[in-house]
């Protein structure tokens, strides 16, 4: 029986540890609890009024409650989600290379890459996705249609379209392709030798991604760099370090690891590292996190660059997946990642074994620790930035004209008539006032005082939608970093002379 053997196995879990590590307790000592069990799962197979599933039990019952008193992202794989598992890892991503605009009930196409299935169909920016093939998008909610985008990316579809001035709605066969999905997708001057790049995720190619960007703004050239990480979850912690030597100098730490091993792991910048010069400030929010956070505590720690934005997500577990008998699998904890400082970068597990990890250890939450410079920063999980900024707050009517759709839907139009867009595009007051008759003609009529609150943030919105759809996503983003506050704030810390090595 499957579930008995596993069963055996996964109380035998606390016994084992991978082959560099402690020796294993003594199996005798697991002998009573293990018999225990096997009485009582006797007993209910035996008695119980209906007939129980063993698998079901063990599979759903004991082995997750077992791992609940471990930490979170201890998790257990049955023989078919390990399967599972495997196929995801050695999948290839596909889709059509097209970047969408999502709203309740509508999908405008922003830009489509070169060369992708979308780009040689003939989709346009500003294009509407009226259906793919006989679902209709007008009655969905925005989570319905990413999921029913997300589900279309692994089939041949037919996607029927409405765009501007076309007297019907066009039809495309679409057949998902390989599309390469650079980690390293922003890259431009903030201003005269200042640039900007974010990095969405760690993969492989990041590093090498990451050193053309900054050559392709100047290199060693530029006076300083704003590195963005917001938003990125993390990936191959072996690449933040090689990035983080790209600013580290030779020698210095980037991260140590510590588990129930005596030996304790851990990282240095490489003694030839030739690292970048210029002045740094890296972007963080709730979202950034795991190997964004081992190189943004790593740059905190040394004095290297100036931190801005949001706390950080706080998850520093060193994890291996193992796999058991009859197929199945399990990803276990195995250690904690600590920035060079000492501090770690895991936040406290609430009601879990773990948790005494952080009571007796000397990087438990709420010591401050200080950088080389003797700065004090603060431990306990997650990276807190050196200057909080919040993202951009919208006001009731920002929400309304975004939520909407309208700006969209009016920059389409736009461009309908004003195409191409010339080089030195801006918004006019012709243009607010054209924008405004639109709104009331979708009967949005905000009052004086709102309108005129508003008029900044409406200026950068139409022109950042416009550009968008007229030169693609990046264009568009270069207009949004001009009235983002937290770039803004890191603009205004580098010119201080924040973010020197």
């Amino acid at each position: 029986m499957k579930a008995w053997s596993l069963l055996v196995m996964a109380c035998a879990l606390a016994a084992q540890t991978p082959p560099d590590g402690p020796p294993p307790a003594d199996p005798a000592g697991l002998e009573p609890s293990v018999k225990r069990f096997i009485d009582v799962l006797s007993t209910v197979q035996a008695n119980a009024a209906s007939a129980p599933s063993v698998d079901k039990m063990v599979y759903e019952g004991a082995i997750p409650s077992m791992l609940r008193q471990l930490d979170p992202h201890t998790q257990f794989f049955d023989p078919g989600q390990f399967q599972q598992l495997k196929q995801m890892q050695d999948s290839e991503q596909k889709g059509f290379g097209s970047v969408v605009s999502v709203l309740p009930g509508q999908v405008i196409f922003l830009q489509t890459l070169p060369g992708t299935p979308s780009n040689k169909a003939g989709i346009q920016a500003g294009d509407e996705l009226v259906a793919i093939n006989n679902i209709a998008i007008q009655s969905l909610q925005p989570e319905q249609i990413i999921q029913l985008l997300t589900e279309a990316r692994q089939h041949k579809i037919t996607a029927f379209v409405r765009r501007q001035g076309a007297s019907h709605v066009l039809q495309f066969t679409l057949t998902p392709e390989l599309v390469d999905n650079p980690s390293v997708d922003r890259t431009f001057l903030l201003k005269p030798r200042v640039g900007y790049i974010r990095v969405t995720s760690w993969d492989m190619q990041t590093s090498k991604q990451l050193h053309d960007a900054i050559e392709k703004l100047g290199g060693n050239n530029l006076q300083a760099l704003v590195l963005d990480l917001r938003n990125n979850p993390g990936g191959v912690v072996k690449t933040a370090l090689e990035v983080a030597s790209m600013f580290l100098s030779p020698g210095q730490r980037i991260l140590t690891a510590r588990g129930r091993s005596k030996e304790v792991d851990s990282a240095d910048v490489p003694p030839g590292a030739k690292p970048y010069r210029f002045r740094l400030a890296v972007l963080v929010n709730e979202k950034t996190a795991s190997a964004s956070e081992i190189f943004a505590g790593a740059l905190q720690d040394h004095d290297r660059a100036t931190i801005v934005g949001e706390s950080t997500y706080g998850k520093g577990l060193v994890q291996s997946v193992m796999p058991l008998s009859d197929g199945a699998g399990l990803a276990i904890t195995t250690a904690f990642y600590y920035t060079p400082s000492g501090r770690t970068i895991q936040r406290p597990l609430h009601n879990s074994a773990l948790s005494s990890t952080f009571a007796s250890n000397p990087a438990a939450p709420a010591h401050t620790y200080k950088t080389d410079q003797g700065r004090k920063v603060t431990g306990g999980g997650g990276i807190e930035p050196d200057i909080a900024v919040s993202p951009e707050a919208l006001t009731r009517l920002e929400g309304v004209l975004d939520g909407s759709g309208a700006i969209t839907a009016y920059a389409t139009q736009y461009l309908s008539g004003h195409s191409p867009l010339p080089q030195s595009f801006e918004i006019t007051p012709a243009i607010l006032d054209d924008f405004k008759v639109y709104l009331s003609s979708h009967r949005i009529q905000p009052n004086v005082g709102e309108w005129s609150n508003t008029l900044p943030w409406v200026t950068s919105r139409l022109k950042e939608e416009i550009v968008t759809q007229a030169r693609g996503v990046d264009k568009g983003d270069e207009v949004l970093a001009q009235r983002d506050p937290q770039v803004q704030a890191a603009l205004k810390a580098l010119s201080a002379g924040a973010g020197l090595h």
